[in-house]
């Protein structure tokens, strides 16, 4: 997949950044409107998953959380009367006020899961109903899934107060705050993760490929194999799969190099682009016939010199960070897994291990000697 383009800045600013020098892992400067790299620049020599279901649907927001934009200012004034709307309605409608299936979050909210149908007026009264229990219970977050076959219960959400929270393929999810304050509900995921593959064999050749579409399409110009990590997939599985499509080439994961984080880029959203160092395993390239052009090993020499490498500074500092790896003068961050002590899920933690295990020997050997 080629669609995490380095080389389309009117989808993803990914070339636009500005890295200055920095003794630590530190963002470099950068002029207004423009990106950050990170990188470890002290030891270079030339340079959910979705979310779990309770962390997800926030009832009564996580403690930390920042209000943002006008949606975390909203409240519920309009809605006071609920009660007795509701009343109305149940007087009115009698028997056709039904239960509507929900289960309670994490966090003194509820989740309501629609799945079958319903008339939108029997559903209606049914909301206000509920809405109305809630509040005398001191619920506050109230989450409604519709699947996209219940689309015609939106309009009774909304009309009740519901706001739109975020969609995917087959729900939208909307969200409701109870008390009459501020809500504190948490926002819709913010970032898109993309990776980059800097890949070399044994000839001090690079992994490189020709895009079929974009701005880059017909130009001719080398760059290196990029893509959009999967919803739920780790970094490192994600370059290893990225490689593999565009080029055939089997890798292993070695270090994330570096990273850089821009804003404003696929429908508003931010994006972390993450650079990682990638051993090849195999050596006899099979282009991806529906994205890419095509595929060669590049002399580093050659492939460095192209303009393109020159002009955009992304590429450039993959280039000096990739090289500095290889030349064993660089460290990044290799990934640990680990298991956190609320859940039995895996994941992983990337770090320098090089630095950290001089860190521990130098320690311990201050202790031995008493120092």
């Amino acid at each position: 997949m080629a669609s995490h383009s380095l080389s389309l800045p009117a989808r993803t600013p990914l070339l636009r950044l500005l890295c200055r020098p920095r003794r630590a892992i530190l963002p470099s400067a950068a002029p207004p409107g423009r990106g950050f790299c990170y990188t470890n620049l002290s030891s270079a020599a030339a340079p959910p998953r979705p979310a779990s279901r309770g962390a997800l649907f926030l009832g009564a927001a996580a403690a930390g959380t920042r209000q943002r934009g006008a949606v975390w200012s909203r409240t519920m004034s309009s809605s006071v009367n609920s009660a007795a709307v509701a009343e109305s309605a149940m007087a009115k409608n009698g028997a056709n006020v039904e239960p509507l299936p929900f289960v309670n979050d994490k966090h003194g909210g509820v989740i309501i899961e629609m799945t079958a149908p319903m008339d939108p007026q029997v559903f209606s009264a049914s909301l206000k109903s509920a809405l109305s229990k809630w509040r005398e219970q001191g619920i506050r977050g109230v989450w409604i899934k519709l699947p996209i076959g219940l689309a015609n219960l939106i309009q009774s959400a909304v009309e009740e107060g519901f706001w739109y929270h975020h969609a995917e393929e087959t729900y939208l999810m909307l969200a409701y705050w109870l008390p009459n304050t501020t809500h504190t509900l948490p926002v819709n995921a913010t970032h898109r993760v993309g990776v980059g593959a800097f890949v070399m064999n044994d000839k001090r050749e690079v992994l490189a490929v020709q895009e079929k579409s974009g701005v880059l399409r017909g130009l001719g110009i080398w760059k290196f194999p990029t893509g959009v990590v999967e919803p739920g997939e780790d970094i490192n599985i994600g370059a290893v799969r990225e490689v593999k499509e565009e080029t055939g080439i089997d890798t292993e994961f070695i270090e994330v190099l570096a990273f850089r984080q821009s804003h404003k880029a696929y429908f508003e959203k931010s994006d972390l682009f993450f650079v990682c160092i990638l051993r090849p395993l195999s050596f006899d390239i099979t282009k991806q016939e529906s994205e890419i052009e095509d595929a060669q090993w590049i002399p580093v020499e050659e492939f460095a010199a192209q303009p393109f490498v020159q002009k955009h500074e992304l590429v450039k500092y993959i280039l000096e960070v990739g090289l500095a790896k290889s030349d064993k003068e660089y460290a990044g961050f290799s990934p640990i897994s680990i298991k956190s002590a609320f859940t039995d899920k895996q994941s992983f933690f990337y770090m320098n291990r090089r630095d950290l295990d001089k860190a521990s020997g130098s320690g311990n050997a201050q202790h031995k000697s008493g120092l």
